[in-house]
């Protein structure tokens, strides 16, 4: 197998692990007991999948980036974590308590985050041309997310399946008590998790770097914050990553709240991940003709754009789905434009370290507030057990307005065509 495709086949795994589970599980939480569900509340939910998340993030420059830049190849650190990680999210779907949930998810996120920037190394490590080629491994990784979000409720959530319209253009019947069988979204990912762990021994050798100046790396890379560009695209994807997060946190009850079958939320939310896969695919082409600010730019205003729709109630439950179409550009344009640019502007040996320093920011910071605020805005928007969804998706939209206005007059690139820092 080349080096290539097995890059890609990480990418696949990566992110099939990630797109089993995550899309059900906040309908899963909150759905009520007698439902099938855990019956948690909104502010419960948000500490279970935000602080977690944050935690693991903010302990991944100690456990990915200062072993993968200094002490162990980065392939084999990334099949200890995936492999155990798998074993806790198995463990995890049988718990029924909150105090279980939450534990149990800072467990995962401390072993699963790191991940997530090992497997960005890695590639990194072994292409050249990153504009053009992260983007198109990458995308391996969109085409997993939907695989998994597709096969789960296929084969567990459905039964005598026939073709329809939306995504994965084959719907059944839903089994009796599917509700409750959103939890087994958990062991089909812990299954993939100790494949991918497996697999893992079959990726390039990607060796810790002997002759680093600095012993500490993370603390090498937090010297990026002396570029400007890198304290700005920082702070707006703190921003960005508090309403990304959201997204995740209340989509899955959004949808059933506007009809959609349980069994089909994950499938419908896929669709972000078909115009993902367009927008990767010619990621590199607008980095060289837009150049990254205005890539970047794009990426926040589809944020502003998707919760706009979100929020109008007028429009029909279909048209909601579909505008699920603008994560292709939010993630795309966003996050993968944000990882090639810190990834250009940091020294060779603290590669790593840098991409977890930035997950710091996004995969910490972010979704801790974001767990908060979802709560929060829950709280506000609820008059009599009755949750707005409107003004709620409103207030995350404006948030996205305000980001790409400050973002478009504070960002000056400072990278050289070449890649050299100025």
């Amino acid at each position: 197998m080349s080096k290539n495709y097995r890059l890609g086949t990480m990418m696949f795994l990566q992110y099939a692990l990630w797109g089993a589970w995550l899309p059900l599980t906040a309908r899963y939480l909150s759905a009520s007991v007698s439902e099938g569900g855990l019956g948690f509340t909104g502010s419960e939910i948000g500490m279970t999948l935000g602080l977690a998340g944050s935690i693991g993030a903010i302990a991944a420059p100690f456990i990915a980036g200062q072993f993968a830049d200094r002490y162990f190849s980065t392939e084999k650190i990334l099949a200890f974590l995936v492999f155990t990680g798998g074993l806790v999210k198995w463990y995890t779907s049988y718990q029924t308590t909150y105090s279980a949930w939450l534990y149990l998810s800072i467990l995962y996120s401390v072993l699963y985050m790191p991940t997530l920037a090992l497997s960005n190394s890695i590639t990194f490590s072994h292409i050249e041309d990153r504009e053009n080629s992260f983007p198109k491994i990458r995308v391996w990784g969109t085409i997993g997310w939907i695989a998994a979000s597709w096969a789960f409720p296929m084969i567990w959530l459905q039964q005598e399946l026939s073709f329809q319209w939306m995504p994965p253009f084959l719907s059944g019947e839903e089994v009796p008590n599917v509700t409750s069988r959103l939890a087994d979204a958990l062991k089909f990912s812990g299954i993939i998790s100790m494949i991918y762990g497996a697999f893992c021994f079959m990726l390039p050798n990607t060796p810790p770097k002997q002759d680093a100046s600095e012993k500490l790396a993370f603390k090498k890379a937090f010297e990026l914050f002396n570029y400007s560009s890198f304290t700005v695209l920082v702070i707006a994807s703190l921003a960005v990553s508090i309403i990304h997060q959201i997204y995740f946190l209340q989509t899955g009850p959004f949808l059933s709240h506007i009809g959609i079958k349980d069994s089909q939320i994950g499938p419908a939310m896929t669709i972000g991940q078909f115009a993902e896969i367009l927008t990767m695919a010619y990621l590199g082409y607008f980095l060289k003709r837009l150049g990254f600010k205005k890539v970047i730019q794009i990426g926040i205003l589809a944020y502003f754009a998707r919760y706009a729709i979100f929020g109008t109630t007028l429009l029909a439950p279909w048209i909601m789905v579909l505008s699920q179409a603008f994560h292709g550009f939010c993630y795309a344009f966003f996050f993968a434009a944000a990882y090639i640019y810190v990834d250009k502007i940091s020294d060779e040996d603290v590669r790593h370290s840098a991409q977890t320093v930035f997950g710091i920011i996004i995969l910490g910071g972010g979704p801790v507030i974001g767990g908060w605020l979802s709560g929060k805005l829950q709280e506000i928007y609820t008059e009599a057990g009755v949750f707005n969804y409107s003004d709620f998706w409103y207030t995350l939209s404006l948030m996205g307005l305000i980001t790409g206005i400050a973002f478009f007059f504070l960002f000056k690139e400072q990278i050289k065509p070449n890649g050299d820092k100025n």
